[in-house]
């Protein structure tokens, strides 16, 4: 596994066991999905209840607006939120492009010179990248192709994503450099719930990385 400096990103806590678990074993992000058809969904209200101490917090936002991400992101006590859907740059732009993870995804474009001509589109409108399989949504645990994305050049730090978990963690970092990780479906005993064992065993192995500078 090539050595390098990354966050880890635990998404889709809906209970606080799951994020005190992702926080003692390093988790850098910790992610509340605010999409109600999800399984994974939490109300602004018990996410602003869950005691996260100096993780940094992320809304996963797929229909809602401006206005309506920007209200859940005071609720909630986010510092960042995920554009998962088809928000606009006027949108990220309105929230504050530091507190923007824009999610894309590979699959959708046919060259990964299309896909960094997006990202060049989105540099000055976001501080985080997301990379997801699959053309929309997320949670599915479905892979990227992993060697495909070893020449990303990305203006951005980005997180990689996509089913991964502790039989496919070394292999992703292995054929591709993100500078984080995002884990969530990987990870789960069930949707919307947290494996402890599952957590620790994708986690252990990176100890010895250098955690990325969040400023």
């Amino acid at each position: 596994m090539k050595k390098h400096s990354f966050a880890i990103k635990v998404c889709g806590i809906t209970r606080q066991s799951d994020l005190s678990t992702a926080m003692g074993m390093g988790a850098h992000f910790c992610g509340f999905v605010f999409h109600p058809g999800s399984p994974r969904y939490i109300a602004p209200e018990r996410a602003a209840a869950l005691d996260s101490a100096l993780v940094r917090r992320v809304g996963v936002f797929v229909n809602q607006d401006a206005e309506e991400i920007m209200e859940t992101m005071k609720t909630a006590r986010l510092e960042f939120a995920q554009l998962h859907g088809a928000q606009s740059l006027d949108c990220a732009r309105r929230i504050g492009p530091e507190k923007v993870i824009r999610v894309l995804w590979p699959d959708r474009y046919e060259s990964l010179e299309a896909l960094q001509k997006e990202m060049e589109l989105w540099a000055d409108s976001c501080a985080w990248f997301l990379l997801d399989a699959g053309s929309r949504g997320g949670g599915h645990g479905v892979p990227l192709d992993w060697n495909a994305l070893a020449a990303l050049q990305s203006p951005r730090p980005w997180f990689l994503a996509g089913g991964l978990s502790s039989a496919s963690l070394n292999k992703a970092l292995e054929q591709c450099t993100p500078n984080g990780i995002d884990l969530n479906s990987g990870v789960e005993a069930i949707p919307g719930q947290k494996s402890p064992q599952k957590l620790l065993a994708a986690l252990k192995p990176l100890i010895s990385y250098t955690p990325y500078h969040i400023a």
